[in-house]
């Protein structure tokens, strides 16, 4: 027969006129590193102690003070596509990624997901002999695609990770995340009440995968992409956590900025004579500030630490475990953020962020009454924009801004082996796109030009290993652009155009550029735009000219309008907006689940029972904010939780024993609209919604149970429907065009204000 695998005996026709050959397993060599991504989320440059604040992270300092400390290393101002970039060591609109990847806009730049010419690291080094195991968020793949039904070629196993658990959107309850473990969806191994914490649990897992994968084959070197939902909103963190932090930032931001700011001298992290940025419009002095409007931005901070200080002790677990195993000295380990602090808390802070996209303004003066929520399962916080500033320090503006504040993180690059000045800093200038190249230089492997019968996209980042040895050595990376919403940027030899579009407001070709000379005003303080008209005209020409090498164009402001579901044929949305239903049924993800936000829907269950029984047929959300209809006490009950606000209309009749179709028909007018219950076709109770969310929750839906946090505090835990739930059918009814002009409005609204 024809020889396919390339063997290389002989065969002959008997055993005795034959030699056997045993292909060779690839392997990267003995002594090849182990190596370890630690990803934070939506953290500042200066928010590690190392890095200036007084925030603790003992462990992430200790592997600063073992390793290197980059003080002028730059990333994407967002988080799927500093992934990308990182995970392929290509800019990310050239991979699919220009934001995050619950958009598809139709251009090769935003796909949803990593292109399949840009193998990923896991997927080269797996190739090379590896284990290779993914942790934590992923959010690199079509949101639509992120349910149990797949397609699931963009899922962490198929990108080449031999095993993944952790969660597939851009966020998730700390307490109660939605997991996936591999390719299929779990429950949390404990409840909130028995102690469970995401950090804790990735990290559990992480050191679980390692064991069984050097324990078995010591031989083989192990990849570990280890990202965390911290320090993303929601801010959670164990009670004891919490207290540890009461009181600790009653002097204010103003204070802490100052402070941070003269350690980041003395730490050497900045040079001596930076500016300190002023304060970003919106951010209002400390001591102009009301007492409500102190407590309730003392106790955001509160929890931002408390949350950053536990996964803190989760990282230090992990490297305690390297450390006790003899792996830590040839562990190559990369601790960073994806993006700098979030602005998406609001001048005031949020005990709910959906309130912010909501446009609803809870003030502190109301939001005072629930100071002992922030932090636990019953809030789903975000400090201000003052506190978001500090945690940049010395920049302005945030995460979502190609200016410092967005782009400027910290990294740490641990490997003894490699690093002969334990605990020195590096200040050459680099980006995301360089990590997966010093990886690739580290092992000392080559990515391939073709991967599975695919042309590959030349990795375009540059290994930073040149600067392991040397603190002095000239920078390598003298380009870099940067683009996410219409903000733009380019860095060009120690200099930096930058321009901070207007979304919907000013046209992307009026901008106003800035320039700045980094290389002198690391902090983007002096303007020279109009000093240097012609070196600002010349990197803006030079921008285009980069825009179109890395595919940017078309150059794209969208963002929400992008977001929730595209109806058409072959996708979980079908063209009708019906949805049909059925148990088994595994928790649908946000937006592969019916978008009944700011619309009018009916929700018809088709059920048996017989008298007693009840249980939930249909729930969107968690106890934050969220829908569900249920059956109690032989009554059909609606409750729209509106941010704890519980609107609950009850039947005025009991549901029929045996067969009947049960339901809510639901009519959104402008801002209000209404809930009517529906008895086998006829109206049984009817219940004003004073507004109408037109974001309800990042958690998904769950049918014939309520999964995760309840809804509703009318019933305990998941209750489950008790009787038979035959069929559930939702209907989404198309909005009239005032309402499509409303929606439109409001979703314009959303999008100026994450800016």
């Amino acid at each position: 027969m024809k020889d396919y695998e390339g063997f290389q005996g002989t065969i002959g026709r008997l055993l005795t006129d034959s030699e056997p050959w045993w292909p060779e397993a690839p392997h990267p060599g003995e002594g090849a590193p182990n190596v370890v991504v630690i990803l934070l989320d939506d953290l500042g440059f200066a928010q590690f102690g190392c890095y200036g604040s007084d925030l603790e992270t003992p462990n992430i300092d200790r592997l600063a003070a073992g390793g290197l400390r980059y003080s002028n290393f730059h990333v994407t101002p967002v988080c799927s596509p500093t992934r990308a970039a990182l995970l392929t060591g290509r800019n990310h609109h050239s991979v699919g990624m220009r934001s995050v990847s619950n958009f598809s806009s139709g251009f090769p730049h935003m796909r949803g997901h990593i292109s399949n010419n840009a193998s990923t690291i896991a997927e080269v080094l797996r190739g090379e002999g590896y284990a290779t195991f993914a942790l934590g968020k992923w959010h690199l793949c079509q949101m639509e695609n992120a349910s149990a039904a797949g397609p699931f070629d963009q899922w962490p196993l198929q990108r080449g990770f031999d095993r993944f658990y952790g969660f597939l959107d851009g966020e998730t309850d700390q307490f109660t995340p939605d997991l996936v473990n591999d390719n299929h969806r779990i429950d949390p191994p404990r409840t909130v009440e028995e102690g469970y914490h995401l950090s804790e649990d990735l990290v559990d897992q992480a050191i679980e995968l390692i064991s069984d994968s050097t324990n078995i084959r010591p031989d083989r070197p192990f990849f570990t992409y280890l990202a965390f939902g911290a320090t993303h909103a929601p801010h959670q963190a164990p009670a004891e956590y919490l207290a540890k932090w009461r009181g600790k930032f009653d002097n204010g931001w103003d204070d802490a900025r100052d402070r941070w700011f003269a350690k980041q001298k003395d730490l050497g992290i900045i040079p001596a004579d930076t500016q300190l940025a002023p304060r970003n419009p919106g951010v209002e002095a400390w001591d102009t500030l009301s007492d409500n409007q102190k407590a309730l931005a003392c106790r955001l901070q509160e929890a931002f630490a408390a949350f950053l200080e536990y996964t803190d002790a989760q990282i230090g677990r992990l490297v305690d475990h390297l450390e006790n195993t003899g792996q830590l000295d040839n562990t190559l380990i990369m601790v960073l953020s994806d993006n700098g602090a979030s602005q998406e808390g609001g001048p005031f802070g949020v005990l709910h962020e959906m309130k912010f996209f909501n446009f609803i303004i809870e003030t502190p003066d109301e939001a005072v009454g629930r100071l002992e929520d922030i932090g636990g399962p019953g809030a789903h916080s975000n400090y201000p924009w003052g506190w978001a500033q500090a945690g940049n320090t010395p920049f302005k503006w945030y995460k979502q801004n190609t200016h410092e504040g967005g782009v400027h993180v910290p990294l740490i690059v641990h490997w003894p082996t490699a690093v002969a000045d334990a605990g020195g800093i590096r200040s050459q200038f680099h980006y995301v796109s360089d990590l997966a190249p010093t990886i690739y230089e580290a092992i000392g492997i080559t990515p391939p030009e073709v991967y599975r019968g695919l042309e590959q996209m030349p990795v375009t980042g540059t290994s930073l290993a040149y600067s392991f040895g040397d603190p002095d050595v000239p920078d390598a990376k003298t380009v870099q652009y940067f683009e996410m919403m219409g903000h733009r940027a380019l860095y060009l030899d120690g200099w930096k155009a930058v321009t901070r579009h207007e979304h919907g407001v000013v046209p992307l070709d009026e901008d106003r550029w800035e320039l700045y000379h980094l290389a002198e005003d690391l902090s983007e303080c002096n303007d020279l735009a109009e000093a240097e008209p012609e070196r600002l005209a010349a990197m803006i020409d030079r921008w285009w000219v980069e825009a179109e090498e890395h595919g940017v164009l078309p150059l794209d402001e969208r963002t929400l309008e992008l977001f929730g579901a595209r109806p058409r044929t072959h996708s979980p949305h079908p063209p009708s907006r019906h949805y049909t239903y059925r148990l088994p049924l595994s928790p649908i993800p946000a937006q592969v689940a019916p978008g009944l936000a700011g619309k009018s829907w009916d929700i018809l269950a088709t059920v048996e029972r017989a008298a007693g029984q009840g249980g939930v047929l249909y729930a969107s959300g968690n106890e934050n904010s969220g829908l569900v209809l249920f059956v109690i006490d032989d009554h059909l009950v609606f409750d729209y939780n509106c941010f704890g606000d519980h609107h609950v209309v009850r039947s005025d009749r009991l549901v029929p024993e045996g067969r009947s179709v049960i339901g809510v028909e639901f009519r959104r007018a402008k801002v209000s609209g209404e809930a009517t219950l529906v008895i086998d076709g006829e109206a049984c109770g009817t219940l004003p919604i004073p507004f109408v969310m037109r974001m309800i929750s990042s958690v998904g839906t769950s049918v014939g149970r309520d999964h995760g946090s309840q809804v509703s505090k009318e019933y305990e835990g998941e209750s489950p429907f008790e009787g038979t739930l035959h069929q559930l059918d939702v209907q989404l009814i198309s909005l009239s065009e005032r309402d499509k002009k409303a929606a439109a409005e409001a979703e314009a609204r959303v999008a100026m204000a994450r800016q």
